[in-house]
């Protein structure tokens, strides 16, 4: 199987068994946006099919961002509707990334705000740089995390700490990530990806059938039934005027002015 045509992704794969998945758009600081999405499917499909691939790396180009988000131009043009779905299809592409049968390790290189904590946390082990900040935002845009933030992240660490980041909008830098269980590891942006194929080294000497049971023996400890909650709120908050007045104001470059409706 060759490998799938990608605007937004490079596919590295090395002759140990890794493939370093790396997102590449650089001058939007790796934003997510529908095509991309639909890109991480279609890496990720190829990474299952293909045998020779035992464990995945997923980073962001540069060294200021894993990915700084969602796109914000695409966003505001949600409705109740388009919106529901655009957080069903973000959740599904992100749950099929955490079911892989390979472990996926993420490198977060700098911000991993909104979609891309969401992304990092659908990870299965998470290691930092040093100059990492991770957080949910979309409370400042009037919206709610919408590709299962509201789910993986009270699993990670624990429910007031959650609920403190998601109401907040407050990002957490990689020290305390660390410590609350968000990343495993902080290293330098210089070692950080040695670090990574070492620790994907380690896991891929083991046996892949074992290994494989184990991920889904630990991910079978959280429940699922929040996500459908989740992309239903999701849709309502896309018709109310703060979502309109939030992503305006982040758009324009302003404070946004709530008014509750």
């Amino acid at each position: 199987m060759s490998q799938p045509a990608l605007n937004h992704l490079l596919l590295d794969e090395k002759e140990n068994g890794i493939i370093v998945v790396t997102i590449n758009r650089p001058d939007k600081l790796n934003a997510l946006n529908g095509e991309l999405l639909e890109e991480l499917r279609s890496a990720f499909t190829y990474i299952e099919e293909r045998s020779q691939i035992k464990a995945t790396i997923l980073t962001g180009s540069g060294d200021k961002a894993f990915v700084a988000g969602a796109d914000i131009k695409e966003l505001r043009e949600l409705n109740r509707q388009t919106g529901e779905k655009l957080s069903s299809n973000g959740q599904q592409i992100f749950s099929f990334i955490e079911q892989s049968s390979k472990p996926v390790i993420a490198l977060i290189n700098g911000y991993a705000l909104g979609g891309g904590a969401e992304l990092a946390m659908a990870c299965h082990i998470r290691i930092a740089t040093e100059n990492a900040l991770i957080g949910l935002p979309e409370v400042s845009l009037g919206l709610i995390p919408g590709y299962g933030g509201t789910q993986r992240l009270p699993s990670l660490v624990g429910i007031s700490k959650a609920m403190e980041m998601i109401l907040t909008g407050s990002p957490v830098n990689a020290e305390e990530a660390e410590r609350f269980g968000l990343v495993s590891s902080i290293h330098s942006s210089e070692t950080v990806m040695e670090e990574a194929v070492n620790l994907a080294e380690k896991i891929i000497k083991n046996g892949p059938l074992a290994v494989h049971k184990a991920m889904q023996a630990v991910l079978a400890s959280r429940p699922d039934h929040g996500f459908t909650k989740e992309a239903v709120l999701f849709g309502q908050l896309c018709e109310t005027e703060d979502f309109k007045e939030g992503t305006s104001a982040f758009l324009e470059k302003r404070k946004a002015e709530f008014k509750n409706r």
